[in-house]
């Protein structure tokens, strides 16, 4: 009897971690690189989904529509993410307070007002572009 060789579809737990180590890092890149250049970085939602959709190829998840919607999905939470810590991380300057702290007590109409006055349309552009490309880089 020939012994079983595992296929890449055998291995279905892995893509959970991998995507959440993904989306992590992509969000305290993402903040990291707009906290030191002073402006939102939209550019960076197109790295979010790049990676987003690398993470889930390689943790085995199988192609077709269901790994396009996880990948909008991760990118789109990431970029909501990474605005409200962003927005929370420059008001917590001024306060004092850490960006824990800050996201924490910030409220969504706060959060609204700093990022309709902080984001540009080619922020707004490249987020919306991320998406698309998260779409077709899992399928």
């Amino acid at each position: 009897m020939a012994p079983k060789t595992a296929s890449a579809g055998t291995v279905h737990w892995l893509w959970p971690l991998l995507l959440l180590l993904g989306c992590l890092t992509a969000l305290i890149a993402w903040l990291l690189v707009a906290l030191s250049t002073g402006q939102q970085a939209g550019w960076m939602a197109l790295l979010v989904a790049l990676e987003s959709a690398f993470m889930l190829r390689l943790g085995t998840f199988r192609p077709g529509h269901a790994r396009a919607i996880v990948a909008t999905a991760a990118t789109a939470l990431v970029i909501l993410a990474s605005q409200w810590a962003i927005a929370s991380a420059q008001i917590g300057m001024v306060m004092g307070l850490d960006v824990l702290a800050s996201s924490l007590r910030m409220g969504p109409r706060l959060a609204w007002h700093l990022l309709s006055l902080a984001t540009t349309g080619v922020d707004l552009a490249c987020m919306a572009a991320g998406l698309v490309l998260a779409w077709f880089a899992a399928r």
